[in-house]
């Protein structure tokens, strides 16, 4: 149990090594051995939260060498949180994207699942670890799978994937560059030692300089409006088996990093009163719900309509930290596990309807609810949760940001949450009107991209290792709102 901060990141990061080349021989074994190592670590993530939520948090120094001067990792609430949400969405995730892998890497499954391994081992390993270094270093190892995963997209996905790979090497860059300002002026990478160190003094211009820049740097990672242009084309022309697994849980991560520079490295009220990343955050937050949204309503391929939601629901959780209140940053951890639940249904259920239609135009869509009613359920329960509509998990996250706006005194963002609500509502509630209340074509569609009348008119339901998974993420949206409050006033306030 005193190992428990390491075991989370360290099967995905040693089956990312044996998946490759255990598939040259056998490429049937990638799949299990990539779903056992997800479900390890999806298995030590929940251990750890119950272990915090009876005794606190843990800590774990790597290799013996105690910190300051060595690697430490630290699990607490928040981190337990966010990594069960992380592993636990990923696993059903792979589990529904077999099909579409095996179809879009062929003969290449081993390279593919060890990637995907590689993929979560950064994103688990930033979440556990207490060094500012060694979350650059998990960070890139995120990105640097990623970047690989996007390019298997063919031409288009390649074009995507190289834009993503210029950014968020960018973004990296100025991270580290940020923990460097940092580092000069501390003389220590260790988090906690990092805020016991400001706390006493906080006033040199390294330590501003370097605020400035970490939160840069994890804004382009958190496709934050305007450093957001890499998203769209990335989540619409990757593979269907990875955009279904890094739209859920890649940019909450970078989210994630953002809040514990909050609670773990800058002192408390220092990204307010000695520079403004606080009012930035919440400024381009209020702007990215408006811009995401807008763009998500101009949108005729689901996948780039949910692209651009995605970058509006991350420009809330990025309003919360801003507005700073413990109920703002108990809101904007909520609408982190709330987005990748909802967001992985509605990706997955996409990929099903890819799978049986070919297609994933809207315009295509006429009279598919009744073609293929499992996987439209498992749409419609996401949408209406990300509509805000209770009793479903993103209403309760909306009315916590709402009501921390309200006081703290900003009613700016009431409305605008409100707006966001009714802008996502024109967009999903669409597509549900076409799927649910058009018939099916008896003719080839004039939408661009529709595909042939004779593909929705012969479509049936997914295979249920496809369907179930989405069903799953989908019907979680209901639960986790139904459980809201335990979740609330059982792990993210005594995180906050």
């Amino acid at each position: 149990m005193d190992q428990l901060p390491i075991l989370i990141p360290l099967p995905l990061l040693v089956m990312a090594l044996v998946v490759p080349v255990v598939a040259l021989a056998r490429p049937g074994a990638a799949f299990p051995l990539t779903l056992a190592a997800v479900a390890a670590s999806a298995t030590a993530s929940a251990l750890a939260l119950a272990a915090v939520l009876d005794d606190g948090p843990m800590s774990y120094a790597l290799g013996g060498w105690a910190p300051p001067l060595g690697i430490e990792y630290v699990v607490d609430h928040v981190a337990a949180y966010v990594s069960v949400v992380v592993t636990s969405v990923s696993l059903l995730v792979i589990v529904g994207t077999r099909r579409w892998a095996v179809r879009e890497a062929g003969d290449r499954l081993g390279p593919f699942y060890g990637l995907v391994l590689l993929l979560l081992a950064g994103l688990t390993g930033m979440v556990v670890t207490g060094d500012l270094f060694n979350l650059f270093v998990f960070l890139e190892i995120s990105s640097l799978a990623a970047y690989a995963l996007v390019f298997m997209g063919g031409r288009a996905g390649m074009v995507a994937g190289f834009r993503y790979l210029v950014l968020g090497t960018i973004g990296g860059a100025l991270y580290l560059l940020g923990v460097g300002f940092v580092y000069f002026a501390t003389g220590t990478l260790n988090m906690a030692d990092v805020l016991s160190i400001l706390e006493a003094d906080s006033s040199g211009r390294a330590v501003q300089a370097g605020a400035v820049l970490i939160f840069t740097g994890l804004g382009l990672k958190m496709a934050l409006v305007p450093l957001h242009l890499w998203l769209p084309d990335a989540y619409t022309h990757a593979p269907s088996s990875v955009n279904t697994l890094i739209a859920p849980v890649m940019t909450k991560v970078g989210a994630y990093a953002m809040l514990r520079m909050f609670l773990s490295v800058f002192p408390d009220g220092y990204l307010r009163d000695a520079v403004p990343v606080a009012d930035a955050l919440l400024v381009l937050g209020l702007a990215g719900i408006v811009l995401g949204s807008v763009a998500a309503m101009a949108q005729t391929d689901l996948r780039r309509m949910l692209a651009y939601s995605s970058i509006a629901n991350l420009a809330m959780i990025a309003v919360g930290l801003g507005i700073g209140t413990p109920l703002a940053l108990v809101a904007a951890l909520l609408h982190v596990m709330n987005h990748a639940v909802m967001k992985a249904a509605l990706f997955s259920s996409v990929a099903s309807v890819r799978l049986a239609t070919g297609s994933s135009s809207v315009g295509g869509l006429a009279g598919i609810g009744r073609r293929m009613p499992l996987t439209m359920a498992a749409f419609t329960l996401g949408a209406v949760s990300m509509v805000g509509i209770p009793p479903t998990a993103g209403f309760f996250s909306k009315w916590y940001m709402a009501q921390a706006g309200l006081q703290d005194g900003q009613w700016l963002v009431a409305v605008v949450v409100l707006g966001s609500s009714l802008m996502t509502a024109v967009y999903l509630f669409r597509v549900l009107e076409r799927a649910y209340l058009h018939p099916v074509p008896l003719v080839a569609g004039a939408a661009p991209d529709a595909p042939p009348a004779a593909a929705v008119q012969e479509a049936g339901e997914s295979p249920a290792d496809v369907v179930w998974p989405a069903l799953a993420l989908g019907l979680a949206t209901v639960v986790l709102g139904l459980l809201n409050v335990v979740i609330v006033t059982r792990v993210l306030e005594p995180g906050v």
